[in-house]
């Protein structure tokens, strides 16, 4: 029975990972003025697959979820990403919420009969706080397109609450609990002008390091920014990302070693 609810706990809770998108597409604003500049993405990672292995309380399921299977946990979710520039140097926030849970009624076998109610209660949230400084600023081919290419290094703060409410006619039981965790992160991004209205990006970010109990966490996201032609400062972005996390407590009771993939979207919106 133990291994039924974890496995039921743990494929929720690891859809609270797939939401973790970071480091979208900078459009190559080109400003050296000396003015501040400022974008804000609010974006959705899709996980069209999930694969890994969790464990709660000691126990431990292996994981492979669907695209329906991650939607139909989800009960709500919200992203966003904030970017601040002046010149070659820029301040990066990005923060996620995901909220998710679910309910089941398992019968009891023998003639008593009776049933267990299993109630999943998931909240997960990180803030990530990262530097940046713009190393490449060039052009290339013969139309003279801009590319460039940003170093990015902070800090990124996790919070993962995952209960498991047992009802039966006995005692109540709760398994699992909250992890809390800061963690280094390092990335980089490069973007390249492909004419007036559309930019490709590839970003890759790696966190964790063994620190708090992260042994590596990465996210690799290829993707396009596309400015409609009557579109000033919004555009649209869109691509395909990957995401693994390899996270354990000391005691090995609560854990997570999965990868996700799927698509994501957002809107980009900029001032000065």
């Amino acid at each position: 029975m133990n291994h039924k609810l974890a496995s039921a706990a743990c494929a929720i809770a690891v859809i609270a990972w797939a939401d973790a998108a970071i480091a979208e597409p900078f459009a190559l604003t080109g400003h050296d003025d000396g003015q501040w500049r400022y974008v804000f993405t609010p974006y959705a990672f899709i996980p069209a697959g999930t694969t890994g292995t969790s464990t709660i309380d000691g126990t431990s399921v292996d994981l492979d979820l669907s695209l329906d299977e991650a939607l139909d946990a989800l009960n709500l979710a919200f992203s966003g990403r904030f970017e601040a520039w002046r010149g070659d140097w820029g301040l990066l926030f990005d923060g996620n919420y995901v909220s998710l849970g679910g309910d089941e009624s398992i019968g009891l076998p023998g003639p008593g009969g009776g049933s267990l109610d299993v109630e999943v209660d998931i909240e997960q949230y990180w803030l990530t706080f990262m530097a940046a400084y713009r190393a490449v600023d060039t052009t290339y081919g013969d139309a003279g397109r801009r590319f460039a290419l940003d170093l990015q290094g902070g800090l990124r703060y996790n919070s993962l609450k995952q209960e498991v409410d047992i009802d039966t006619p006995g005692p109540a039981t709760k398994l699992g609990g909250t992890e809390t965790w800061w963690e280094p992160v390092i990335g980089a991004r490069g973007v390249w002008e492909l004419n007036d209205n559309w930019a490709a990006a590839i970003v890759a970010d790696f966190g964790g390091f063994g620190v708090g109990g992260d042994d590596l966490q990465v996210i690799a996201t290829a993707g396009f920014d596309w400015r409609p032609e009557r579109w000033t400062n919004t555009s649209i972005k869109f691509g395909y990302r990957y995401y693994s996390l390899d996270f354990e407590t000391d005691d090995g009771d609560f854990a997570y070693d999965v990868s996700q993939h799927g698509p994501y979207l957002g809107v980009t919106f900029r001032w000065q």
